[in-house]
C-alpha cells in the first residue's frame, strides 16, 4: 500500500471501528440492565429500523463512492455528479421517512416506543455524505468526527440508562448520534464540492444504478438483519437477545474486513479508469493473502475461547451465546474472501450483475434454512441458516469468475492459513485445559497463546514461501 492508502486504511478501520466497537463497548451493561427480553426487543425494533434506512440509502454507499473515486479529477464533473446523487438521495430518502412515520404509528406494536426514538436514523439519510468523501479519498474526517460523537454517546448510556424502563434511552441516544455524526461531516465536503441544482431527470438516471447494487445490499441484510426478525418471531425474543450478543463480535470484527475493502474500492476504481490492469492484479493477490490471514486468525481465535468470553463479557444469563459464536465465527473466512473480489474486481470494473447474483443467492439460501431449523433449533437454527449464506457468496463468485482470477492460489492461502488457525485453535484448548484459570485471567492467558502460536507460524510459512508479510508487501506506488 502507499502512505496514503495506508492512512486511509487506518482512518477508516477506525471509523468502522467505533461505529460497532462503542455499542459493543456498552453491550455487557445493558445486557445486565435489561436482560435477554430487552436485547431481543432493541434488537428486533433497530433492525426493522435499519431496512429502513438501506431503502432510503438505494446502494448510494457502494454507487456513490464508485462514481465519485472516478470522476474526482474533474472539479466540474465533480460538482454536477455530487449535485445529481444527492438530489436523488433526497427524494428517496425523503419518501422512506414517510413510510417510516406511517410504520410507526400504525403498525409497530411493543416495540413502538423504541421504534419512535430510531426515527433520527432514517432522517440521517438526508444528510448522509459518507459515499462522497470516501469516493474523494478523505478518510480521516470521517474517522475523526463519529469517533467523537459516538464516545460521547457511550458515556450519556452508562449516564442515563438505568433500569429496563431506559431502553427507549439507549435507542434515542444511537439515534441520536447517527444523525449528528453525519452533520459533522458535512463540513468536510467545504470547499472541495459544490451543490448546484440540476435538472431532475439527471438525478432519476441514477436510480436505476443505484437501485442494482440496492438489491445487493438488502439480500446482505436479508441474512444480517432479518435473521434476527425472524428468530424473534419464530423462537422469542429472549433466544433474539442470545443471538444478537453472539452476532455482535462477529459483527465487530467483520468491521475491519469492510474498512480495508471500503478503502480499497475507490482506490482500484481509480486505477481501473487509468488502465493499471497488471498492478491491479498484483494488488488483489497481496490484499487476498493479507485479509486471509487476518480473518482465519479471528474465526479460529474466537471459536477456541467464545464459551468462556460469553458469559464473562454479557454475565452468565448469555452462555449459550458463546455457544452460537463459536460456529459464527467461521463466516469471517467468507466474508473475506468474497470482500475481496466484492471490492477490487467486482463493483470497480461495473461488474453490478456479479454481486447482485451472488448476494441473492446467499439471502435465498439463508431464507429456506431460517424457515426450516429456527422452529426447531431456535438462535443456533439462524447460525446454520448465516453459515449456509456466507459461504453461497464466494462460491457463486467464483462460478462467474473462475475463468478469470487465480482461484487455485486464493484457495492454496486459506488452506495454509486454516491449518495454522487449526493449530492456534489446539494450542488455546491445551491450554485451557493444562492450567484451568477461572475468569479474565484465564481468558487472557488463551488469548496471548493464541496470538503467540499464530504470528509464530505465519512467519515460519512466510519466511519458508519467500512469500513475505502481506500487509508489507501491499507498499508499492500506488496513487
Amino acid at each position: 500500500m502507499s502512505t496514503n492508502t495506508r492512512k486511509n486504511a487506518a482512518y477508516n478501520v477506525a471509523y468502522r471501528l467505533f461505529s460497532v466497537l462503542l455499542p459493543l463497548v456498552t453491550a455487557p451493561y445493558l445486557s445486565r440492565t435489561v436482560g435477554t427480553d430487552g436485547v431481543g426487543l432493541y434488537s428486533y425494533a433497530w433492525n426493522i429500523s435499519y431496512i429502513f434506512v438501506l431503502v432510503g440509502m438505494l446502494g448510494l454507499n457502494d454507487y456513490g463512492v464508485r462514481a465519485v473515486a472516478q470522476i474526482r479529477d474533474d472539479r466540474e464533473g465533480l460538482d454536477r455528479t455530487f449535485s445529481a446523487l444527492w438530489q436523488m438521495q433526497l427524494m428517496v430518502a425523503g419518501a422512506t421517512l414517510l413510510v417510516w412515520l406511517a410504520y410507526v404509528g400504525l403498525v409497530a406494536d411493543a416495540e413502538k416506543a423504541i421504534a419512535v426514538q430510531l426515527t433520527w436514523m432514517s432522517v440521517s439519510c438526508l444528510c448522509s455524505f459518507d459515499w462522497c468523501l470516501m469516493g474523494l479519498d478523505l478518510f480521516k474526517p470521517i474517522a475523526l468526527r463519529n469517533t467523537f460523537v459516538k464516545s460521547a454517546a457511550a458515556a450519556c448510556v452508562f449516564l442515563f440508562v438505568k433500569k429496563p424502563e431506559d431502553l427507549w434511552i439507549y435507542a434515542l441516544v444511537w439515534s441520536m448520534a447517527t444523525m449528528l455524526g453525519n452533520l459533522s461531516c458535512m463540513l468536510s465536503l467545504r470547499g472541495r464540492v459544490s451543490y448546484h441544482p440540476v435538472p431532475i431527470r439527471e438525478s432519476l438516471k441514477h436510480i436505476r444504478p443505484c437501485a442494482v447494487l440496492f438489491i445487493s445490499v438488502l439480500a446482505v441484510n436479508v441474512y444480517r438483519t432479518m435473521d434476527k426478525v425472524m428468530v424473534t418471531a419464530l423462537a422469542g425474543t429472549s433466544e433474539n437477545g442470545l443471538y444478537e450478543n453472539a452476532e455482535k463480535i462477529i459483527y465487530c470484527l467483520s468491521g475491519f474486513i469492510s474498512a480495508i475493502g471500503t478503502v480499497m474500492m475507490p482506490k482500484v476504481a481509480h486505477m481501473q479508469q487509468q488502465g493499471r490492469t497488471e498492478e491491479i492484479r498484483r494488488h488483489i493477490d497481496r490484499s487476498m493473502s493479507m485479509i486471509l490471514c487476518m480473518v482465519t486468525a479471528m474465526a479460529f481465535g474466537v471459536a477456541a475461547v467464545a464459551d468462556d468470553f460469553a458469559p464473562l463479557f454479557y454475565g452468565a444469563e448469555f452462555t449459550y451465546s458463546g455457544k452460537l459464536m463459536a460456529p459464527l465465527a467461521f463466516t469471517l473466512i467468507m466474508i473475506g474472501f468474497a470482500n475481496v473480489i466484492r471490492t477490487q474486481v467486482v463493483l470497480p470494473q461495473k461488474r453490478d450483475y456479479i454481486f447482485v447474483r451472488s448476494v441473492c443467492s446467499g439471502a435465498v439460501i439463508n431464507l429456506i434454512v431460517n424457515a426450516l431449523l429456527i422452529p426447531s433449533m431456535k438462535s443456533m437454527g439462524a447460525v446454520v441458516g448465516t453459515l449456509c449464506a456466507e459461504m453461497t457468496v464466494p462460491v457463486v463468485q467464483y462460478l462467474l469468475l473462475r475463468k478469470e482470477l487465480p482461484y487455485g492460489r486464493y484457495l492454496r492461502y486459506a488452506g495454509i492459513y486454516a491449518l495454522i488457525g487449526a493449530a492456534m485453535f489446539l494450542g488455546v484448548r491445551g491450554v485451557r485445559l493444562i492450567l484451568p484459570l477461572a475468569g479474565w485471567p484465564g481468558l487472557a492467558l488463551q488469548t496471548f497463546t493464541g496470538m503467540v502460536i499464530y504470528m509464530l507460524l505465519c512467519l515460519l510459512y512466510w519466511k519458508k514461501s519467500g512469500q513475505g508479510i502481506p500487509l508489507r508487501n501491499t507498499a508499492g506506488r500506488d496513487s
